[in-house]
């Protein structure tokens, strides 16, 4: 356990060793969550920033695009083969 005090503008250290911990550099920001008994800090953004562009190169399907429609159906139809499943 660390102990850190307030400062007289609001300011809390946080300690060393917990920075090292979650690999917190200076000017990470972070988010403030009311617990009630006290306050939890999270990073605001725990990830890179990326974009569809970035990722789909990861997606395998190399057919044409399926419209929604299509989608629904197949999930339509799965759903319809578990409940088969469990009859």
């Amino acid at each position: 356990m660390e102990v850190t005090q307030l400062s007289n503008t609001g300011q809390v250290i946080i300690p060393k060793a917990l920075r090292d911990a979650h690999r917190w550099e200076a000017g990470q920001e972070l988010i403030a969550i009311d617990m009630g008994d006290g306050i939890l800090l999270k990073p605001k953004k725990p990830f890179r920033e990326t974009t569809l562009e970035n990722v789909a190169g990861c997606l395998k399907y190399r057919g044409n695009p399926k419209s929604l429609d299509e989608l629904e159906d197949a999930i339509r139809q799965g759903v319809e083969e578990q409940s088969d499943d469990c009859s």
